[in-house]
């Protein structure tokens, strides 16, 4: 029992896993505090600029639990545990019932399943950013009234340093606000502040060489100083090397026109990825996400190209609601295009014979059905089709890795409590959101999705506090 506790629960950070962990603690009769490190009355972190999709591994999120929780051990190749690809599964629909009780309206955004569940108003409905007064604007200023019209706090400016530890339970957080330190103590800390893709040093040690030369596809607040307070006190870290981004044209990075969205995936999964050298180095089959992740590993994540032709341009180019076709262009991305592939080269100042050489190998692997067999790197054609290159005009379009969220963090149990690496929890403290690793990444870089990973763990961790808060 923690005598000096101001409150039940300090919540470290204001996007949605926060919010809605504060709002149900404040339901079951908790006293909860957010420290939020955003200082304006619309902050701005990843929930503000969310299209607001609500899904799991891009599935339903409303299916049966067995359905949703095969899906995620599938999609991460085993990587999530068990025990919490059940409780994703499980609680997923839950959650779009519990906003939906707090006010919060959904949508059908497309035929696909993918968008049954989207936040409205809707999120981007033209390139570039498009949030203000949109589905995570509405949702966390909806959720800030919630919590003020329950008893809960939200103090802005504050950044949280460093844990408050007493015989090994987790008693509370100190936080720096105005240039000085004040402590909150509380039953419980849950950290919610998002994942480490704001931080340089921690993206360069983890995700690429060069983070310089990454995208930020968010807002780019997530600093990871949970993962780092979380880490200092003996909590483990899982899954580090892995985020959720998309491929966008190289001229993202100085034209804000240019993302979130458009973004190339839909190009990049019919036609080809090469490196400097002409030479493809990943499958582009296993979708954008996987993509964008072996970009950012190159030794120069500026160096890649999306090769394709003009078959692929006028079909796969216009799919999505955002479609790189005509989007691109209209909004200034640079587009090699050449009706030989030597004056492709040399327009993209790429190796023609090496590029020659790796558009030969992709159409005859096509053409003699050798894509997964004696072909390297081998291409998956289970979601997407392979389609080969030959129409010109030829297309050549420098791309970068657009970096969202990290998917890696604190290692968490079914009800969100910090794990020790000898998977012992550490009594009082909650990972919640992006701040929890181990559930979604892995080998595949398997996306669950953060709306829903984000709803679930503050739900169960609110509820896990509160049941065992009077023992």
């Amino acid at each position: 029992m923690n005598d000096k506790a101001q409150y039940d629960v300090v919540v470290v950070g204001g996007g949605i896993a926060g919010m809605i962990a504060a709002n149900r603690a404040a339901q079951l009769n908790l006293r909860p505090i957010v420290l939020e490190q955003g200082t304006g009355a619309k902050y701005l972190c990843n929930t503000r600029y969310t299209g607001g999709t609500f899904h799991i591994c891009l599935r339903e999120i409303t299916l049966d639990e067995e359905t949703l929780r095969q899906k995620i051990l599938e999609s991460t190749a085993g990587f999530v545990k068990p025990e919490l690809a059940q409780v994703i599964a499980r609680e997923g629909r839950r959650v779009i019932r519990w906003l939906q009780d707090e006010g919060m309206r959904f949508m059908r955004a497309s035929a696909s399943e993918y968008h049954k569940w989207v936040l409205a108003p809707p999120g981007r409905s033209r390139p570039g950013l498009d949030w203000e007064g949109r589905c995570g604007d509405v949702l966390l200023r909806t959720l800030e009234g919630h919590l003020d019209s329950r008893g809960g706090e939200i103090v802005r400016g504050a950044r949280a340093r460093t844990l408050i530890m007493d015989n090994g339970r987790c008693v509370g957080v100190v936080a720096q606000r105005n240039g000085t330190e004040t402590p909150y103590y509380a039953r419980a800390v849950f950290v919610a502040d998002g994942g480490f893709q704001g931080d340089a040093e921690l993206v360069g040690r983890y995700i690429s060489r060069r983070p310089e030369r990454l995208k930020q596809r968010g807002a780019g607040t997530g600093r990871g100083d949970g993962m780092k307070m979380a880490s200092a006190v003996g909590a483990a870290l899982v899954g580090m090397d892995r985020f959720y981004g998309h491929t966008l044209s190289k001229d993202a990075l100085t034209n804000d026109n240019l993302w979130p969205y458009p973004y190339l995936d839909s190009l990049v999964t019919a036609g080809i990825v090469v490196d400097a050298n002409g030479q493809r180095f990943v499958d582009e089959g296993r979708g954008g996400v996987y993509v964008a992740n072996a970009v950012a590993q190159l030794d120069d994540p500026l160096s890649a190209h999306v090769i394709l032709d003009s078959a692929i341009w006028e079909k796969a180019g216009r799919n999505g609601l955002i479609p790189a076709n005509p989007h691109l262009e209209r909004e200034g991305a640079a587009i090699h295009r050449a009706d030989t592939l030597d004056a492709l080269a040399s327009a993209a100042h790429l190796p023609a014979d090496a590029l020659k050489r790796t558009i030969s190998e992709y159409n005859d692997a096509i053409a003699g059905k050798r894509l997964q067999s004696g072909y390297t790197p081998s291409r998956q054609t289970a979601r997407y089709d392979a389609c080969p290159i030959a129409k010109a005009p030829f297309h050549a379009l420098p791309m970068c890795a657009g970096i969202t969220y990290t998917m890696g963090g604190i290692s968490v149990d079914a009800h969100a409590q910090a794990l020790r690496a000898d998977g012992s929890p550490i009594e009082g403290l909650y990972a919640l959101g992006g701040a929890a690793g181990g559930l979604e990444g892995g080998p595949e870089v398997g996306y669950v999705g953060g709306l829903a990973k984000g709803g679930v763990t503050a739900l169960v961790a609110a509820e896990h506090v509160a049941a065992t808060s009077s023992k």
